[in-house]
């Protein structure tokens, strides 16, 4: 799909790792990528198995193929960078979190809107139900941004046993994230229709670094490319600078 490939920046030693949402593409956090590379970062922002292509490609994914994709690009990015911060949307904020759980040198995380409790039981019983039934797939939850004009390219539907992949492995994911000691730059939209804002709060409660939260009152679920899209690039430069020191000299 045209505007959904990955992208990249070569910056300095320091470097940042970018990671998209369930069913959208490179194309959401673009902008937040390009503050970033322009702040002399160096950054990684890959497309994950299954999206920015068709829908068709994603049903068969699962939550291993995308986090075996944000581990491969994690570990590449750590190879050539002193110092590693990983920033992640929606789903990318559950891989980030992961990534935290598993590398405790972790510089840094920043996460918007992040998904790290899964929905209720009777939510996720249900999408058993119409599985079973032959439904492959239901309605998309992509472009909710408050702001007139941007829209996400996000996929028209989500597939049904991909999104329960998702869920199962959150699950595990909130479980540990008392395992995430690094500093935290949690960002939250008060409406977001697509992953509830107590996802932040869980956050908030439960991870062992500090937590700077920073609550976005003009935006809904893809808030990097919403109102408060500068605001946001703003923060994480400022954080990312924090956190890593300096962009580092040039690779």
């Amino acid at each position: 799909m045209h505007g959904c490939e990955p992208w990249s920046a070569e910056g300095g030693t320091n470097g940042v790792l970018v990671l998209h949402g369930f069913t959208g593409n490179p194309q959401s956090m673009r902008p937040l990528a390009e503050a970033l590379g322009a702040a002399g970062f160096t950054v990684d922002l890959p497309l994950l198995p299954g999206h920015g292509t068709s829908i068709e490609d994603l049903v068969p994914t699962r939550w291993e193929d995308w986090s075996g994709a944000a581990e491969a690009h994690f570990q590449a990015l750590a190879a050539r960078c002193d110092h590693v911060l990983v920033a992640g949307l929606s789903m990318g904020g559950a891989l980030t979190c992961w990534l935290a759980e598993r590398h405790p040198h972790l510089s840094g995380v920043v996460l918007v809107n992040p998904l790290v409790h899964a929905p209720g039981a009777e939510l996720i019983e249900g999408g058993r139900a119409l599985l079973e039934a032959g439904m492959e797939s239901i309605d998309g939850i992509g472009s909710d941004i408050k702001k007139e004009g941007p829209v996400e390219s996000a996929y028209p539907a989500t597939p049904l046993a991909a999104a329960l992949s998702l869920f199962a492995a959150v699950d595990g994911i909130e479980a540990r994230l008392g395992d995430i000691h690094c500093p935290v730059l949690l960002l939250s939209s008060r409406e977001d229709h697509v992953v509830d804002p107590m996802n932040g709060d869980v956050v908030e409660a439960r991870v062992s670094g500090p937590v700077e939260r920073v609550m976005l009152e003009d935006s809904y679920h893809v808030a990097t490319l919403d109102n408060d899209a500068a605001l946001i690039e703003a923060k994480a430069v400022e954080f990312a600078t924090a956190v890593l020191g300096a962009p580092g000299a040039p690779a």
